[in-house]
């Protein structure tokens, strides 16, 4: 049996499309197909039929026109959807400068972090720190470029930070991906150590 499907099919006419003419020079067929006019002009568009549009997309180059350097910069650019980054480790522009109890906070949306951290300084005020580091946990601190005595609250935000810089979707370098699994499993030691901690403790 024959089943009627309604999915818009890859080269099918855009169903959005004005009713017009092709706008390549000369013809006259329907256009259906969208193309972006320039590099700085991605969401203004030329009409083709679809002859027109492939021979148009065959001779795109969206980085016609640019240096090597410029198309570097873009490049890195674009790993972090153009987005401001900061090297690791050096935190933003302004962290000196930043301190969350200054925010302005009436509901208190953050009371629960500022509550954590100042329950933890005085866990750690009452517990003697241990400057020996467990042999277990030496790569992983390693790993994650921590040291030792350290709290679980530390690692996991360290361990956000490294995820997002090296995690395969954002960084295509070749070792980001092994990089990638190595503070994973880093993070995981850590996560295990803490947990035993807490249930001997308990």
């Amino acid at each position: 049996m024959n089943r009627k499907t309604t999915k818009h099919r890859a080269f099918d006419p855009d169903p959005d499309a004005p009713q017009q003419v092709c706008d390549h020079p000369g013809c006259d067929a329907p256009a259906g197909y969208r193309a972006p006019r320039g590099r700085d002009a991605l969401r203004s568009y030329y009409w083709f039929c679809l002859e027109h549009v492939r021979a148009y997309n065959a001779r795109w180059d969206f980085y016609r026109g640019m240096t090597p350097g410029q198309i570097e910069a873009h490049l890195r650019a674009d790993t972090s959807w153009q987005r401001p980054s900061w090297k690791l480790g050096s935190g933003t522009a302004n962290k000196a400068e930043f301190n969350e109890d200054d925010i302005l906070d009436p509901l208190d949306i953050l009371g629960a972090s500022r509550r954590s951290r100042a329950q933890s300084a005085k866990d750690r005020a009452r517990t003697p720190p241990q400057k020996t580091i467990p042999p277990e946990l030496q790569q992983p601190l390693a790993t994650l470029n921590l040291t030792w005595p350290i709290s679980f609250d530390e690692v996991k935000a360290r361990y956000r930070t490294l995820a997002r810089q090296f995690h395969p979707d954002t960084n295509p370098a070749p070792e980001a991906e092994e990089h990638f699994k190595a503070i994973g499993s880093a993070y995981t030691a850590l996560k295990t150590h803490f947990t035993r901690e807490a249930e001997s403790i308990s």
